[in-house]
């Protein structure tokens, strides 16, 4: 299985004056223009996505709303709770059982949430954090046997958004 995670775009500033519930905060003007890009470098990818996974929260489903409709793949978008930032690694792996036939999923998450967990599937949860520099809008490919916490992964790459944008 194909584990591709992804930070949300660039969202508003927790302290701008329209930001009432920091759940609710969207992407900004500039999040939205540079998810488009990255959006369009992923679809260069050519990604069969089995299911594009998200966050509830406002940032994360705007950036998986726009991938979707950059990839036409609207209907395989599904929100997930184990993706918000104080989930659960554990929880994460036993929604992931779900999709255990799946070969390639997006996951779109927050920080340090996705770095936790890439630290977790890559060395182990015993193991000291993984020092990561997890920008928004950037994507990784990890290769795991299963959704297991006794499983390892194996990171194949990991894309900046810039590096995303040139693509596209």
């Amino acid at each position: 299985m194909n584990l591709y995670f992804m930070r949300h775009g660039i969202a508003l500033a927790r302290d701008d004056p329209s930001v009432i519930d920091d759940d609710e905060r969207p992407l900004s003007k500039k999040g939205v223009k540079r998810t488009r890009g990255i959006a369009k470098g992923i679809r260069r990818l050519d990604i069969p996505f089995d299911a594009l996974l998200t966050s509830p929260l406002t940032r994360a489903r705007q950036t998986v709303d726009i991938v979707a409709a950059t990839l036409g793949a609207e209907a395989r978008v599904e929100e997930i709770a184990s993706l918000t930032p104080n989930s659960a690694f554990d929880q994460l792996l036993a929604d992931l059982g779900r999709y255990r036939d799946s070969k390639h999923l997006l996951l779109v998450s927050h920080e340090p949430f996705l770095s936790d967990t890439l630290s977790s599937l890559l060395a182990g949860q015993s193991a000291t954090r993984l020092d990561l520099d997890f920008r928004k809008g950037a994507l990784c490919r990890i290769e795991i046997d299963s959704p297991s916490a006794s499983h390892r992964g194996r990171l194949h790459w990991f894309l900046t958004p810039k590096q995303l944008r040139l693509l596209g």
